[in-house]
């Protein structure tokens, strides 16, 4: 970005007002705090309305409504479902911070999660699928295909289908069956014509098959449970289906474990896992517009649901299913693909040669911005060569969230442990999502000879955090990896996050340190350079944003996932208060109230919603006259990674490094295409000035870095 345009972003944003307000009367007027289950339904309507964007190319916009899905089912399984434990404790008419009692915020849930859906619906059915038709990609009815269509999915269904189902009677010798989390089940209701009772089945809809039947013109595809709907004949011969409707069910998902009476951690995650497949609490039941007055009632007494957790749906039971048109190679109908480039020091000399990635680190620290900056050329490439190289002695990483073990990553660990180094890894065991997926992990590292742990008792672990020691002629030096984003080559490519590699002694020092925190028994609480949490973190970032609010000059720039600690809160009021000049960068939950007169007029917040999610934590403390203070991490501002976590936030020293982390933070106050403006409680799109849209000109940048990179080459 030029500096005359970021010039002119700053210049949009309101001066500093230097004088203490009447915070009384703000307070008088209006909550300190946000709801925060209201603010991440906030958060859904943007995503949403990136859904409702017509100049996207539509498998785009089919993607952004699998998104909204996924994070309806999540909110649900665990933002409803504590509310929801709250009231049967008998707690629902306890006001929060908000003001808000969790009765009334299941309330308002209900009626905005009620209008999400119909708009979801609404994009979907009416704009969506008609421009996928245009593009020849055709969602059908079972009950518009023709007669060769019939015939070839009878086959289809006889062989690959029919097979993998169980239909599950209901009747006095069959009681009600479980119906496991997200589920898409159809419910039947059949009638025995020798008896004239009418009774009621469960159809699981098998979640290894595809979603949708591809016909053989490979350009319509029927939904799956419609094709098992057309052959309910054959799963009960001799009967007659009366009825038939898709319903799914949500389920409580959030882990119930007393870590301290569990002498296997392993062991009681994975009993736990069972118990909430068995026994979790309904939350949810979406169902279509046609089922009958008689299958819901029976659906919600069974189930043990209230009308209120009854979603109707206009369609599409599902829409996470839209994956599967945006994963079909149509390029056209899909944003340009962008490949990250890598970083200058990280380039090989010439085609052919290999990268030292010690010597480069040696050079200084290197500072990666993905998915600008390639995953796979940097962290993949520099863990695969510390697992290679025969000085290295000993690999530690945490893995919080990463990918299978094809991957990269989980070869050169395995790898290095079979060649004989130290190799431990730390899995947390309980992200949320990914439990089974990382109790495998786990048991396949230990198989290979890793050391696998599984950090501390109550508290996830949360920091990015990677450990190399290699024997050097001067001994034995340190080389770390931190970042803000997880050790996932796939969600690399579609999250923005923020990495260092340093060889920093203090930094290797404290990555020890930590590690030897994680792994064995230690009560460290001071550190050379890193800010942790829990402990020391909160009280860091307050001292940061008070030493603001007693300087003339008072900066303070923090971009982050969500800001919701009230501690935190309160101390960015009071720097308001005293003058200090803030901007926040909150991509998701936001519970700070900026712009109101007396409490927060000097407090401007936005969120950037598009292509990439935007995850990095950039931490921003000083003016350009002092000079700016940069931190960067796992860490969002929110009560569960400050006390209930093991984070960890690096500072930057490399004046070159602030500069690109300046950079960053400016282009994002500068876009008025992607961001939006929160005025007291209120979410609004940012006018479109200079038609700045932050991740393309990020993506500007690296090209332009990385091709003068390869004109130094040519030279």
């Amino acid at each position: 970005m030029s500096a005359q345009t970021a010039a002119t972003a700053r210049g949009r944003r309101a001066a500093p007002t230097r004088r203490r307000g009447t915070r009384k009367d703000a307070e008088a007027l209006t909550p300190r705090y946000t709801n925060r289950e209201l603010s991440w339904l906030d958060f859904n309507s943007r995503v949403l309305a990136i859904a409702a964007d017509t100049r996207l190319p539509v498998l785009e916009r089919a993607k952004f409504l699998a998104i909204i899905s996924q994070n309806l089912d999540e909110f649900f399984q665990v933002r409803v479902a504590g509310l929801k434990e709250q009231v049967g404790a008998g707690l629902g008419t306890t006001a929060a911070a908000d003001g808000i009692t969790a009765v009334d915020q299941l309330r308002l849930i209900r009626a905005r999660v009620e209008g999400q859906v119909a708009a979801q619906d609404s994009i979907l059915n009416t704009e969506v699928l008609p421009a996928l038709a245009t593009a020849r990609i055709h969602v059908v009815d079972a009950g518009d295909l023709n007669r060769d269509d019939r015939a070839w999915i009878a086959r289809l269904f006889e062989s690959r289908i029919f097979p993998v189902l169980t239909p599950l009677a209901v009747d006095p010798a069959h009681p009600f069956p479980y119906i496991s989390n997200l589920s898409l089940n159809l419910a039947v209701l059949v009638r025995d014509p020798q008896r004239r009772v009418t009774r009621f089945a469960r159809i699981k809809v098998p979640p290894l098959l595809p979603r949708f039947v591809e016909l053989p013109d490979h350009e319509r595809f029927v939904p799956l449970e419609q094709v098992i709907a057309m052959h309910l004949d054959a799963l009960f011969p001799g009967m007659k289906i009366v009825a038939h409707h898709p319903f799914r069910v949500t389920r409580n998902a959030d882990l119930e474990l007393e870590e301290d009476e569990a002498d296997d951690l392993l062991a009681a995650i994975e009993s736990e896992l069972l118990k909430r497949r068995r026994f979790a609490d309904v939350v949810r039941l979406e169902i279509d517009s046609t089922m009958s007055a008689e299958v819901l009632d029976l659906l919600t007494r069974e189930l043990e649901v209230e009308a209120d957790d009854v979603y109707v749906v206009q369609g599409l039971i599902d829409q996470t299913a839209l994956w599967a048109f945006h994963a079909l190679e149509r390029p056209d109908l899909k944003e340009e693909p962008w490949v990250g480039v890598t970083p200058a020091r990280l380039a090989p000399p010439a085609a052919g040669h290999r990268v030292d990635f010690f010597a480069a680190i040696s050079a200084g620290d290197i500072l990666i911005h993905h998915p600008y900056d390639s995953f796979t050329t940097t962290v993949e490439a520099f863990i695969e060569h510390a697992a290679s190289d025969p000085a290295v002695l000993a690999i530690k990483q945490t893995l919080y969230r990463t990918s299978g073990p094809e991957a990269g990553i989980m070869r050169a660990l395995i790898r290095a442990a079979e060649g004989g180094k130290q190799v431990v890894a730390l899995v947390e065991l309980k992200a949320r999502g990914d439990e089974q997926r990382n109790i495998a992990w786990a048991r396949m590292l230990e198989q290979a000879g890793v050391h696998v742990v599984y950090g501390l008792v109550g508290l996830k672990t949360h920091a990015k955090v990677l450990l190399v020691l290699r024997r050097e002629s001067a001994g034995i030096r340190h080389y770390v990896h931190m970042a803000t984003g997880n050790y996932n080559p796939g969600t690399a490519s579609a999250y923005e996050d923020i990495g260092l590699l340093s060889c920093d002694p203090d930094l290797g020092a404290d990555a020890t340190e930590l590690f030897n925190h994680l792994t064995g028994y230690s009560r460290q609480r001071t550190w050379r350079r890193l800010v942790v949490a829990p402990g020391s973190m909160r009280g860091a970032v307050i001292d940061l944003i008070r030493r603001e609010a007693a300087s003339p000059d008072g900066r303070i720039v923090m971009k982050m996932n969500s800001l919701v600690d009230q501690d935190i809160i309160d101390a960015l009021y009071a720097a308001s208060a005293a003058g200090a000049d803030i901007d926040l960068i909150v991509r998701g939950i936001c519970c700070i109230r900026p712009g109101v007169p007396g409490l927060s007029e000097n407090i401007r917040v936005r969120s950037l919603v598009g292509r990439y999610l935007e995850h990095s934590r950039i931490y921003r403390f000083g003016s350009d006259a002092r000079g700016a203070e940069y931190l960067v991490g796992s860490a969002d501002m929110m009560p569960r990674n400050l006390d209930r976590r093991v984070e960890v936030l690096v500072p930057i020293d490399d004046a070159t490094m602030r500069d690109r982390l300046r950079e960053i933070q400016e282009i994002c106050l500068a876009d008025d295409v992607l961001a939006w403006e929160l005025r007291d409680d209120s979410w609004t799109k940012v006018p479109t000035g200079l038609g700045v849209n932050a991740q393309r000109e990020l993506q500007r940048l690296a090209l332009q870095r990385s091709r003068a990179v390869a004109r130094a080459l040519d030279a």
